[in-house]
């Protein structure tokens, strides 16, 4: 297996794919995957890859991966967990094999399976498959949109892909003016922009379990393969609470040992919240022993505490665990700001991303593989914004969760943008509106639930470590996105994950294996002040941003609003208490590194 970074161009005008842009793009990716790098062409196609070693470390599963007998070149980023089941399934079927790697097993599961192949797959993933004898070319992501796919088109003429957008700007010729609906999503959101936008009008991305297929002529067809259900079902009618933690707890614990697979020593990013404290509590009721865990911390700020060792400390002291305290400081902090923003795929404000960053370059260090809690606020209800939506109507529901996590309403949109960029409808909240009101969800609740795990976060959370990790040729596994998981957790009666202030199931599980306090404790978050309180050399790189000669020129901002928060640069927040100023300034220092 590869955690990597892979590209290519597909060619439908009878031209040849153009290796030396390819080639650039792979350049972009190195970081990715600093333990090999691989081409391959033909004609039409021609892909790129930058590997990261943690299955089958041999060069036999270097890729590209061309499969000469079955007539198909992959290229692959992600894990496939239950690699060794599969292939000896296939085996059963009379498949060969020349390497250990789950990237083989992806191409026999093709040759098998054809597009189906993604029904049988565990894990995270993005892949791109090109067939020999038809000229065919499928593309496919992971259900949880753990792995990224972006893509570059030219109606008629090319394709190209990327597991980064900047790889996608380096190979050239892409149209990087911003689009305005994006630019709504992304300051109504946080930064999420939902798939298949991006904030660039010539960049769109795979949204998360779909198959693309496409065809020499470039004609492409797409459809979702997977979506869990949120709604209740005849069969756990008579399940109790008690049914319920004991059915989800063996789901955690199968998705945990599922993550253990690789040729390489697995750590823990450790927060010491409940759900990372989970993960190593699991883990060492698995019998692993020395486990390596890592928190980071840094310097209060605006009185803002900065770190939560003391929790981390129990749990790496009750598990013994090789423990890793990690302290930053602000100077440091602000040094690390570029390199963070070079690192993001596309913009993302969440102060934590910058942690992240730091984080894995130290961890990176010492190993290659870590899990991570992302995800189980979004799966077992830990925000605080769904208790008001229980036994709501769909409409109220809509307008409480916008209330409650927009940044900015449509009215207030005005005030931000300028005049060449303002929509007269709201795309945001339509957006919102039409996902909760789909099918599907039996309550509100659940609708909330299924739009945050579906949208938010993929393209926040998941996202940010996803880019963070991956710079530092680290690869992070997030078991409480386990599809299993994740469809069992989306069955469960939404009052019980909202019971004990919310994680009520995950909190009873936690009782079982974790010390009470580290459960009891009030809800936290990666600590990061001197992002949420903009002072010093990071207040001075956002004024330098938005005064620059590049932001009078795009002119996203009205220059009052602008100078009204330069004035009080901590004195706007967001109903998440995210920073306004650094939303719009940390836009502008990404478009600066990446796209103009």
């Amino acid at each position: 297996m590869c955690m990597c970074g892979l590209c290519g161009e597909i060619t439908f005008d009878g031209s040849t794919a153009d290796t030396t842009a390819v080639t650039r793009m792979v350049e972009a990716l190195v970081p990715r995957g600093p333990d090999g790098q691989g081409s391959w062409s033909n004609g039409r196609v021609a892909f790129g890859h930058r590997r990261l070693s943690v299955i089958d470390l041999s060069t036999c599963g270097s890729q590209p991966m061309v499969d000469n007998e079955l007539g198909l070149t992959a290229v692959f980023n992600g894990c496939i967990y239950d690699y060794q089941e599969l292939r000896a399934e296939l085996e059963g079927h009379g498949y060969r094999f020349f390497s250990h790697s789950d990237t083989e097993v992806i191409l026999k599961g093709y040759a098998h399976w054809g597009v189906d192949v993604v029904q049988h797959l565990h894990g995270m993933f993005a892949f791109v498959i090109a067939e020999r004898d038809t000229g065919r070319v499928v593309m496919a992501r992971d259900r949880l949109g753990i792995k990224p796919l972006y893509l570059s088109e030219t109606p008629g003429k090319k394709l190209r892909f990327a597991s980064t957008l900047p790889a996608l700007l380096r190979g050239g010729g892409v149209d990087t003016s911003i689009d305005p609906v994006a630019l709504h999503h992304y300051l109504s959101w946080h930064a999420v922009v939902p798939a298949p936008r991006t904030i660039l009008n010539g960049v769109r991305k795979l949204p998360p379990a779909t198959v693309r297929v496409i065809e020499p002529d470039g004609a492409s067809r797409e459809h979702r393969y997977w979506e869990a259900t949120y709604e209740r079902r005849p069969e756990h009618a008579g399940w109790s609470a008690r049914d319920w933690e004991d059915a989800i707890e063996e789901a955690l614990r199968v998705a945990v040992r599922r993550r253990l697979v690789a040729d390489t020593p697995v750590g823990v990013l450790l927060s010491g919240g409940l759900d990372s404290s989970l993960i190593v509590g699991l883990l060492a009721q698995e019998g692993q022993r020395g486990l390596a865990t890592y928190s980071i911390g840094f310097e209060s700020v605006g009185g803002r505490e900065g770190d939560e060792f003391q929790y981390s400390d129990v749990i790496a002291e009750r598990f013994g665990t090789d423990h890793h305290r990690i302290r930053v400081g602000s100077d440091e902090l602000a040094g690390a700001l570029g390199h963070a923003i070079g690192a993001m795929a596309e913009p993302m404000v969440s102060h934590d991303v910058v942690a992240f960053d730091l984080l894995s370059e130290r961890v990176s260090q010492s190993i290659k593989v870590v899990q991570s809690g992302q995800g189980a606020d979004e799966v077992f209800a830990g925000y605080h914004w769904y208790p008001p939506l229980a036994g709501v109507g769909r409409e109220q529901a809509v307008q409480t969760y916008a209330k409650a996590f927009f940044d900015r309403d449509h009215a207030q949109m005005a005030r931000v943008v300028s005049d060449r960029y303002a929509l007269a409808e709201d795309p945001s909240l339509a957006f919102v509106r039409a996902h909760m009101e789909a099918a599907g969800a039996e309550t509100a609740v659940d609708a909330a639930l299924r739009l945050d795990s579906e949208i938010m976060l993929v393209d926040d959370p998941v996202k940010r470590v996803d880019n963070m990790s991956m710079a530092w040729g680290l690869e992070a596994r997030v078991p409480f996105l386990d599809h299993d998981l994740v469809e069992l957790a989306a069955l469960c009666p939404p009052e019980l994950k909202l019971a004990d202030g919310g994680k009520g199931v995950l909190k009873a599980i936690g009782r079982r294996i974790i010390p009470p306090e580290v459960i009891d404790r009030p809800k936290g978050y990666f600590p990061v002040p001197a992002i949420t309180h903009l002072q010093g050399k990071v207040l001075d790189l956002v004024r330098d941003a938005l005064a620059s000669d590049a932001a009078r020129d795009r002119g996203l901002f009205r220059p009052e609003y602008v100078r009204e928060l330069l004035a009080e640069p901590n004195g706007d927040l967001t109903p998440l208490r995210g920073n306004k100023l650094w939303q719009l300034g940390l836009l502008e220092l990404w478009l600066q590194t990446h796209a103009a």
